[in-house]
């Protein structure tokens, strides 16, 4: 389905944010568009966004909108994920190299090498994975639901997780399931420091940790509470602890902050040199209210996939989404 633009004039691109703004809402209004945004994008974004959300809230938005245009402020992955499901909807990603670590640790042609020495599996791929991943595999699964997905394979089935080693190790440990683990990792999440944390649950004593599963065991070991980014959400509201460690992408502090405004909330430190950085990542950074606004301007970046593999990879999704 193709969709017609009306002509419209670029910004200035010294436009003052605000301005930017209104015009990227009069712009969305105007293309029938919608705006979806993980909790790791700039603040500005997702103020702006319709729908805030973790992967699996995302991917339940973009099916049931009924907007002609979505514009998905995150990463590659998660615009595919939209396109697989609204293949009649045009897909803009803001910035097109917008790229997850996690994804390109598994090229799809190296996966299905692997999944050829290893017949007879089922194949469970974590939602932060290519199209082409996704079109391999059996079914998808997000941090949300990563477990209940694996509990949901007959025990006497052997399991592929993929491409996540760590989250995967954490569901084993939950499921009390083998699995064979896919040697992918999440470069945010396994440069959280251990010692630095260790020092700032030292200086807090009253602080709880909360941790994203995409962070290496010795990590998870401490936490207090160990979720998706929507469910850390969740767990600091109604948790009465006053003072929360929070591993995982600095992002999400900005929803947490205006959900429980008079709660301490500090973000889990990196390993770089500089003991103030926290753990960003680069690509959930790379859109931003300009390329926002010149994405409805011009129809572009769009997502487009292979039909074969589009239709492939929404077998798999729906296969989680059907779980509930």
């Amino acid at each position: 389905m193709s969709i017609a633009y009306p002509s419209v004039e670029p910004l200035n691109k010294e436009l003052a944010s605000h301005q930017l703004v209104e015009a990227i809402l009069r712009l969305k209004e105007e293309r029938n568009a919608v705006i979806l945004a993980h909790y790791y994008q700039q603040p500005e974004i997702q103020e702006l966004a319709d729908f805030v959300g973790d992967s699996l809230a995302l991917a339940k938005a973009a099916d049931k909108t009924g907007a002609g245009t979505i514009v998905f402020c995150g990463v590659h992955f998660m615009a595919e994920t939209a396109k697989i499901l609204n293949p009649e909807r045009k897909v803009l990603l803001p910035d097109l190299n917008a790229g997850c670590s996690l994804a390109d640790s598994a090229p799809p042609e190296e996966f299905s090498a692997f999944l050829e020495r290893h017949p007879d599996h089922v194949v469970v791929s974590y939602i932060n994975c290519s199209a082409e991943v996704k079109a391999m595999s059996d079914i998808i699964c997000t941090s949300s639901n990563a477990v209940r997905v694996v509990q949901s394979i007959p025990a006497d089935r052997k399991v592929i997780f993929a491409p996540d080693k760590h989250l995967g190790a954490y569901v084993q440990r939950v499921t009390g399931r083998e699995l064979v683990l896919w040697d992918g990792v999440c470069e945010v999440h396994v440069d959280i420091s251990l010692d630095k944390m260790k020092f700032l649950l030292g200086k807090y004593l009253d602080a709880k940790l909360v941790a994203h599963p995409e962070c290496p065991s010795h990590i998870l070991a401490e936490a207090d509470h160990v979720g998706s980014t929507g469910s850390l959400l969740e767990f600091v509201q109604r948790d009465p602890g006053k003072t929360f460690i929070v591993a995982t992408e600095v992002g999400i502090l900005h929803k947490m902050r205006a959900a429980v405004p008079g709660k301490t909330l500090i973000a889990a430190p990196a390993n770089a040199e500089n003991s103030c950085a926290c753990a960003e990542c680069p690509y959930m950074k790379m859109n931003t209210l300009q390329k926002v606004y010149d994405a409805l301007l011009h129809g572009t970046p769009e997502i487009v996939l292979e039909e074969n593999v589009r239709a492939a990879a929404e077998r798999s999704l729906r296969r989680m989404m059907d779980l509930g």
